[in-house]
């Protein structure tokens, strides 16, 4: 699953009165400021991010900056313009991602927009982007729901009670229940497979027909349903 959204930068800044370190270039305090925009375009804390670092020009004392809350302020004094890279963190196993930011002094408040993608974001992390909108696979999702939830005497399984029955079986059970997903899953199902921390989810509502039988055929053979 590819997840977008968009990412605000708000940078502000003004004249101080401190010497000037170059001539001919006044002395600046800027902020940075990071919003994650929702569907509407409105601004929202970003707490997708655990933290974000900005990377600032390697003349400052201390160039490397991490704040771990929203907005992630990033204050300072200096009198140069230059451009940063600004790492956002996630939860996720390698979840960095990096944009360029122009710090300039052209007005005294601005604010640049970037698209950012989530790759196959943990269910965790697909809470947090549902804050601000939608994911992609929410309307297949409700659709498939809906069906099942009009049809069930139709259906030869249950997801309510699949799910349910899932959670109830031993370690061996389940590495089956895994292989049979990986083996029959389509382009359309969502799973996510954290083996460092020996994590396995999966999105039941994306999984194709047939394998849904297979499941519910192990469930009911493994007496954890009827």
């Amino acid at each position: 699953m590819i997840v977008e959204r968009k990412i605000k930068v708000v940078t502000e800044q003004h004249n101080i009165n401190k010497p000037a370190a170059q001539e001919g270039y006044p002395m600046k305090e800027w902020t940075v400021e990071l919003y994650i925009l929702d569907q509407d375009g409105k601004e929202r804390p970003a707490r997708c991010f655990t933290k974000v670092t900005y990377n600032l020009h390697p003349s400052f004392a201390n160039p490397i900056q991490t704040f771990n809350d929203p907005p992630f302020k990033c204050t300072n004094e200096g009198w140069g313009e230059f451009e940063m890279i600004i790492d956002m963190y996630t939860t996720e196993k390698g979840g960095k991602i990096s944009i360029a930011h122009d710090l300039n002094f052209q007005q005294s408040e601005y604010e640049n927009i970037h698209t950012v993608t989530f790759r196959n974001p943990s269910q965790a992390l697909q809470q947090l982007l549902r804050e601000t909108g939608p994911l992609p696979s929410d309307e297949e999702r409700k659709q498939k729901k809906a069906v099942d939830g009009g049809s069930k005497k139709k259906r030869p399984y249950d997801i309510e009670r699949m799910a349910d029955g899932l959670t109830k079986l031993g370690e061996d059970d389940l590495l089956q229940v895994i292989q049979m997903i990986h083996d029959h899953k389509d382009d359309n199902t969502y799973i996510q497979n954290n083996l460092d921390a020996g994590e396995f989810s999966v999105d039941l509502y994306t999984l194709p027909d047939n394998l849904m039988k297979m499941l519910w055929e192990f469930l009911v053979k493994g007496n954890v349903v009827s």
